[in-house]
């Protein structure tokens, strides 16, 4: 796997806790970025949005001219609600 460097601007209050937690348990700020991102990217992968939107590719300009078509003709009718049920993941 290909490895590119990056550069990026954080706050001094959250680098001096990265130094702390570092010194604590021997890592470098390196290891504790790379750990933070994969476990957040992990959460946000799981994240049911994610999940249902990923794989979803983007209307061209016809579908989105015919789809928001559609949307400006719904009547008031049409927007109601019409049943409420709660999923849980």
């Amino acid at each position: 796997m290909a490895v590119k460097a990056m550069n990026f601007k954080m706050d001094e209050m959250e680098i001096a806790e990265m130094k702390s937690i570092g010194a604590v348990y021997h890592m470098s700020l390196t290891q504790i970025v790379r750990e933070a991102l994969k476990e957040y990217i992990g959460k946000m992968k799981a994240d049911p949005f994610y999940k249902l939107t990923a794989n979803v590719m983007n209307a061209d300009e016809e579908e989105t001219a015919e789809i928001l078509s559609v949307i400006e003709n719904l009547s008031d009718e049409d927007l109601e609600i019409a049943s409420i049920e709660q999923v849980h993941v």
